[in-house]
């Protein structure tokens, strides 16, 4: 049994732990155990202090830095997409003002074009209806000489007519003079 015991302890004193303790004994745990308050809390207080020094001479400023990185960052990021913008606004402005212009011209060119051919359509129409004119005038002439010697031929058809009328009723052949003048007092009334 003396074996066991010696075997016991060790195994104890190996894990750190008293004893009787090991398996559930009756000891307070330390951070709630009234005697250790006052080392903890100054333990507490030096950790506390460390940190605190730590943060605000390492970590605070990085981050303030960081902070300061960005916002400039933004800053100048807000600037460039405000003069982008004004350019864009600028180029947008030139752009319409281009077009109009370019809208303008076209009209120009368009009013000046229909103008220009509306004025070569006149030229034509108007050369055409001279041609037609002058066609009309020769034709007019031309009209009026065939009725003049058709006119002149009527009184030698109203004649030969006449003279064939005078011999299928008659029976006989009249002279070419009173056929004439027979004729000639008809065409005068």
């Amino acid at each position: 049994m003396a074996s066991e015991a010696t075997t016991e302890t060790t195994v104890h004193t190996e894990t750190g732990v008293p004893g009787g303790e090991a398996h559930g004994g009756g000891g307070n745990f330390p951070p709630f155990d009234s005697s250790t308050f006052p080392s903890q809390l100054l333990w507490l207080a030096i950790m506390f202090g460390l940190f605190y020094y730590l943060m605000s001479k390492v970590a605070l400023p990085r981050i303030a830095g960081i902070l300061e990185d960005r916002e400039d960052r933004i800053a100048g990021d807000l600037a460039e997409a405000d003069r982008l913008k004004r350019e864009t606004d600028e180029a947008i402005a030139a752009y319409e003002q281009a077009l109009a212009e370019a809208r303008n011209k076209a009209h120009s060119i368009a009013r000046t074009n229909r103008e220009k051919l509306e004025a070569e359509v006149e030229a034509k129409r108007t050369a055409a209806e001279d041609k037609l004119n002058q066609k009309l005038a020769e034709a007019d002439a031309r009209i009026s000489e065939i009725k003049e010697a058709a006119l002149k031929e009527v009184d030698g058809i109203a004649a030969e007519t006449a003279e064939e009328i005078v011999a299928s009723l008659i029976g006989a052949k009249v002279s070419k003079a009173e056929l004439d003048k027979a004729v000639a007092a008809g065409m005068a009334r």
